[in-house]
């Protein structure tokens, strides 16, 4: 051992001793000062409580006030407000439905939406459309209509909403936010309510004690939200408190003391900014009193046990300190050479080891700093999605260091880029995300830094947010034309490859990302009829002008059915090529060209169902083909998908049914023939009795035999000629008539025809040879 160990040793004792002293005397200050921090920790944890229940309930109350502003503000509602609706209007109530949607979630709350417009006398909730003045609670409405101010938190008996949906809650009180419609009117042409059981709202409150309540008011001090059900709707002063200390609530925040039924309470209250709530706790002192006194003797006790628990621990580890040290000593040595570790105490080697870590520390802060740019990354994809708040966005570009650029920002428009095909290249689809990211490098060296946030790849496209300052509009987007001329060059040039690149309507708050993104994708849908390797302004498509009534090339789709079928491959691609020429030729909407599609896919689909092949036939398992269709923007690449995906696999199917079928079916025709040819049987009647369509067995039959069935009839009938020329005495006639024949001429002149003699000379040749 080291002398300097020794050393370290029993300074380690030294410290250890001297540290009991300061525990003794805490112990004591405790003791006697436990009355009064218990009653500041119980006061300090209400003060807690209250803000955490002012913002558990508010992040929901705001969350419901932003939602059904949204809601109200939205065209769809606005354009419903001026005009009456009937059960005929399915598409826009679905609509609206889908707006009203937003509102219910577990995190909401909401139970019920009702939209009610007393001016065109309709009124929309969760169970349905109503004319409104057949509506039961419709007196409820009205008198909510009368609310000063346009946007106003009430609380409602549950029954007078009549609403089953939050009757089912078994709340007697509702919170509702009631907001007359439209917002910015000076009259209100209906008024739109979100409901909350009041139930649901006390279950996110703490959770109550014998000594504690927790409860909010409203303005008049009415109970609205309490854990017990009971005391909802009274007021403050039902409940034992006196009317006179209800001044006590003057200021925004604060606590006091006062009785409730002649006990001393501690009062702990905060009102809300956003609706004006009062979120109060009481708390009886008798209860702080005890607490304090247990705490006190609980406190003292602890110090004395560990008084003596610090003295045996002292004692016993100031001899086995030096252990672990040796050990690590040892562990360290053996990773150095003896000589350097024999000039160095065991302090030094634990030392320059130490740093070492430090040197690794460095390289955890580079992973750190990777670890940053996937954070950012996420940040983007939420921003473009549209998945993150106004103000988390700003928050988030201050915290990735882009506020000073985009400051300077006036116009802001997104790239969305999109690789046209790969099958016709000398890549494969594998490659695609490699490309890419090649081209995510190319574009963030064509674009100086200052003019754009860091690009990203979501969903197979190549996304990039740009900003500019300092510049007119007009020239903003000639920059960008340009811009995305260049890169299509250059993708060009360095990977031969053609891209595709939607340009957004420019804006200018960053709030407006997510739009501007998914028209950058609406544009990209346009190469379903412009082609590859284009340039999309979202401002130049001509939405809403399409007729809304198309022609469906439904005879060439039966065509390709039936070519399936048949299991006649090449026929099916050249019919759904025809079709696809057929849909594409007029000019429609991207989405309009989508429903043509999904009705193809459909109508194949029905027919795999009708004929009993499963997907895992078709090695279709965990992917969904609607979306995989929608996923692809261009001819080329929808033509090869629905061969690759549908029609070949289809094929092979029927292919393989058939080639057991045919064989069945032709050896079933071939026996008919056999037993009946000496009637006059027809191809009508086979397909009769084996109940197909005498078309389809004429082609299989020809298919198996490699002649019609008339050809093979004939043959067999002359075949049995031969046999009865040979082996009987059957007169010519005879033979004539059971063959069918109209005379014994016409057999005589086909029978020459085929053989090269008359039945006669065939006769004598073959029964007077030996």
């Amino acid at each position: 051992m080291h002398p300097k160990s020794s050393f370290y040793s029993k300074m380690v004792l030294f410290g250890c001793v001297i540290s009991i002293l300061p525990l003794a005397a805490l112990g004591f200050f405790s003791f006697m000062k436990s009355s009064t921090s218990v009653q500041n920790h119980v006061n300090g944890s209400n003060i807690q409580i209250m803000n955490q229940t002012n913002s558990n309930l508010e992040q929901v109350l705001r969350t419901v006030d932003y939602t059904l502003n949204y809601v109200i503000n939205s065209n769809i509602l606005q354009s419903a407000l001026y005009r009456p609706l009937s059960y005929y209007d399915f598409q826009l109530y679905n609509k609206l439905r889908e707006e009203m949607s937003l509102l219910q979630s577990p995190e909401t709350k909401v139970t019920d939406v009702i939209l009610a417009n007393t001016t065109t006398n309709w009124l929309i909730n969760n169970r349905g459309m109503y004319p409104f003045n057949e509506y039961a609670s419709k007196n409820t409405l009205l008198t909510l209509m009368e609310l000063q101010g346009n946007s106003n938190w009430v609380m409602l008996d549950t029954e007078s909403l009549g609403s089953s949906d939050t009757l089912s809650y078994a709340c007697p009180y509702t919170i509702a936010l009631v907001k007359k419609m439209p917002l910015s009117a000076s009259i209100a042409r209906g008024v739109a309510l979100a409901t909350i059981p009041s139930c649901s709202l006390a279950a996110m409150m703490d959770s109550p004690s014998d000594s504690r309540e927790v409860m909010v008011l409203d303005h008049d001090y009415r109970i609205i939200v309490h854990p017990e059900q009971a005391k909802l709707g009274q007021y403050l002063t039902d409940n034992g408190y006196a009317k006179e200390a209800l001044n006590h609530f003057d200021s925004k925040s604060g606590q006091f003391e006062t009785k409730i039924h002649n006990k001393p309470v501690s009062v702990t209250y905060a009102r809300s900014d956003f609706n004006g709530w009062l979120y109060a706790s009481f708390t009886e002192m008798s209860a702080i009193t005890k607490e304090s006194r247990s705490i006190g003797w609980f406190t003292l006790y602890i110090c004395l046990l560990m008084i003596g628990l610090s003295v045996l621990l002292v004692w016993v580890g100031t001899r086995k300190m030096y252990t672990p040290i040796r050990r690590i000593f040892q562990h360290i040595v053996e990773r150095l050479p003896e000589i350097q570790a024999n000039k160095k105490s065991e302090l030094q080697v634990i030392d320059e080891h130490i740093r070492d870590m430090f040197n690794s520390n460095t390289k955890l802060r580079s992973e750190l700093r990777q670890t940053s740019q996937q954070l950012r990354t996420f940040f983007l994809h939420k921003l473009f999605l549209g998945k993150i708040s106004p103000q988390e966005v700003m928050e988030q570009i201050e915290l990735f260091g882009f506020e000073e650029q985009v400051s300077a920002w006036e116009h802001l428009a997104v790239f969305t880029l999109q690789i046209d095909m790969l099958d016709e290249t000398r890549y494969e689809r594998k490659d695609s995300d490699l490309l890419l990211f090649a081209i995510n490098n190319i574009i963030e060296e064509m674009i100086p830094s200052a003019h754009r946030l860091p690009s990203v790849i979501i969903d197979l496209t190549q996304v990039t947010l740009i900003g500019r300052g300092g510049i007119s509009l007009e020239e903003f987007n000639n920059d960008l034309y340009t811009l995305s001329e260049e890169i299509q060059k250059t993708t060009r040039h360095v990977l031969d490859l053609e891209v595709s690149i939607g340009i957004s309507l420019p804006y200018e708050s960053l709030s407006k990302t997510s739009r501007a993104y998914q028209e950058g994708l609406e544009a990209l849908k346009h190469r379903i009829k412009l082609g590859t390797g284009v340039i999309i302004p979202y401002f130049s498509l001509n939405s809403g002008k399409h007729t809304r009534v198309y022609f469906y090339p439904m005879q060439l789709e039966n065509e390709l059915i039936d070519a399936i079928k048949l299991a006649d491959e090449e026929r099916a691609i050249e019919l759904l090529k025809q079709w696809l020429d057929e849909v594409f030729r007029k000019d429609r909407t991207p989405h309009d060209y989508q429903i043509s599609l999904i009705r193809l896919l459909n109508d194949l689909m029905i027919v795999m169902q009708e004929n009993g092949i499963m997907l895992e036939q078709l090695d279709i398992r965990d992917s969904s083909l609607v979306e995989e269709l929608l996923r692809l923007y261009t001819n080329p690449d929808i033509e090869s998908w629905f061969k690759s995906r549908i029609i070949r696999p289809m094929v092979s199917v029927f292919r393989d049914r058939q080639d057991s079928q045919y064989q069945n079916l032709s050896e079933q025709m071939i026996e008919m023939i056999r037993n009946e040819f000496d009637r006059n049987i027809t191809l009508e009647e086979c397909a009769s009795r084996l109940h197909y369509n005498n078309f389809y067995l004429s082609s299989v039959f020809k298919k198996e035999t490699n002649m019609s069935f008339s050809e093979y009839l004939s043959q067999y009938r002359f075949k049995m000629s031969k046999k009865w020329l040979v082996e009987t005495d059957m007169p010519i006639k005879d033979i004539a008539e059971k063959l069918s024949y109209n005379n014994s001429q016409n057999f005589i002149r086909s029978f020459r025809k085929l053989e090269g003699m008359t039945p006669g000379q065939y006769r004598s040749k073959y029964r007077a040879a030996p």
